[in-house]
């Protein structure tokens, strides 16, 4: 039920990144477990380019290590959504970052 332009898909942080680089992008859902660049790598490169660090980033990912969701936090991430979710709360998450707000859910 979300209106949405364009959708980017991407097999690993590499892709993604490669995909952002090329492409205007309002939001990232992201997991943390990818081949090639997990997540927290590549949710550290977006935050080191001065174009890429303010895009907002949800995480959702089976993890429940509260550890690891500390180190996504610190990382900067807007949101995140542990497996496995209803579509209505990734639904909610993304309508809320897109409105500007940061959404906590697990």
């Amino acid at each position: 039920g979300l209106p949405v332009g364009e959708l980017h898909e991407a097999a690993n942080g590499q892709e993604a990144l490669e995909i952002l680089k090329n492409a205007w992008v309002d939001l990232v859902l992201s997991d943390i477990n990818m081949p090639v660049m997990n997540g927290y790598e590549f949710l550290a490169h977006m935050r080191e380019d001065p174009v890429l660090k303010g895009i907002p980033v949800a995480v959702i990912s089976t993890e429940g290590n509260q550890d690891r969701i500390a180190e996504l936090e610190a990382l900067g991430i807007s949101a995140y959504v542990r497996k496995p979710f209803r579509p209505e709360e990734i639904g909610a998450v993304v309508t809320k970052l897109l409105n500007g707000e940061a959404h906590h859910a697990s």
